[in-house]
């Protein structure tokens, strides 16, 4: 099981006892998912799941600012966080995109 950035929902009383359970939380789900990767799928199913998980915590992230200015939701607190969320996922994406560009411009410009 991979760690989607959607599941992992801090507890908002944001406490130290609380951040440190939610790193160790990461960690964890990160090393079961790094001992399941070597044998399952390929590249490309790799990378279209996580744009995917990106795009959905986008759309999370408007969803939750709609509601928040709609009066749906009186925790600024979480939209703040999702927002974050999202913002870091998407920069995150863009720059391996542009280190992908760029290993590829030096593989074009090698010698052969």
């Amino acid at each position: 099981m991979k760690p989607r950035m959607t599941t992992l929902r801090p507890d908002i009383s944001n406490t130290q006892e609380t951040v440190k359970k939610l790193q160790e939380n990461i960690i964890d789900t990160t090393r079961q998912s790094v001992g399941n990767d070597t044998d399952s799928g390929n590249f490309l199913s790799n990378i279209e799941k996580a744009i995917q998980n990106v795009s959905d915590t986008q759309k999370q992230s408007a969803e939750i600012t709609k509601n928040f200015e709609l009066g749906f939701e009186n925790d600024l607190t979480k939209v703040m966080i999702q927002q974050q969320l999202s913002s870091l996922g998407f920069q995150m994406t863009l720059n391996v995109r542009n280190k992908v560009l760029s290993a590829y411009k030096d593989i074009m410009n090698m010698p052969v």
